[in-house]
């Protein structure tokens, strides 16, 4: 992996722990991170239309994504609970079976957002499958990665294209 020269997480005897950040620098960070839902086309025009059994899928998935991000530090054990300044959730979708969604996370603080922004994504996600499952379970969630971070120590990361 570029730029990774040691696990952080890891202390001196080989076991998990939180990485001390008292000492690192209050920047400003900022993540994006992607995921990709494939479903059946009648699927996504029927989110489209908003005619989803269970509501407004977009605007709930939205929400989700939100919360996700927020709630980061209680679903991965070694993740420190951030003061987010902004977490934003977007949809595209760039064909008639692809759902894609974008979210960026914001803080000013001494770590990352990067685990926030992904898990924005992948809570959206899954609320979309659990709206929709009903009318389509193929459904497929792929391609959950970090698009681009700044901030901190490590300066800036970009994925490469796909």
């Amino acid at each position: 992996m570029r730029g990774m020269s040691k696990l952080t997480h890891i202390d001196e005897h080989g076991r998990a722990s939180m990485v001390d950040v008292a000492d690192k620098a209050v920047t400003s960070r900022i993540a994006v991170a992607e995921a990709v839902l494939r479903m059946q086309p009648a699927t996504l025009a029927a989110i489209q239309a908003n005619d989803i059994a269970k509501g407004e899928v977009l605007a709930t998935a939205r929400i989700a994504g939100i919360q996700g991000a927020k709630r980061t530090a209680d679903l991965i054990p070694l993740c420190h609970p951030l003061p987010l300044t902004r977490v934003a959730v977007h949809f595209d979708t760039p064909s008639d079976d692809t759902l894609t969604i974008r979210a960026e996370c914001r803080v000013n603080g001494q770590t990352g957002v990067e685990m926030e922004a992904l898990t924005a994504v992948s809570i959206a996600a899954l609320t979309v499958y659990d709206m929709c499952k009903a009318m389509d379970r193929g459904m497929v969630i792929e391609h959950t990665r970090l698009l681009s971070k700044s901030g901190g120590k490590s300066g800036t990361y970009e994925a490469d294209a796909r």
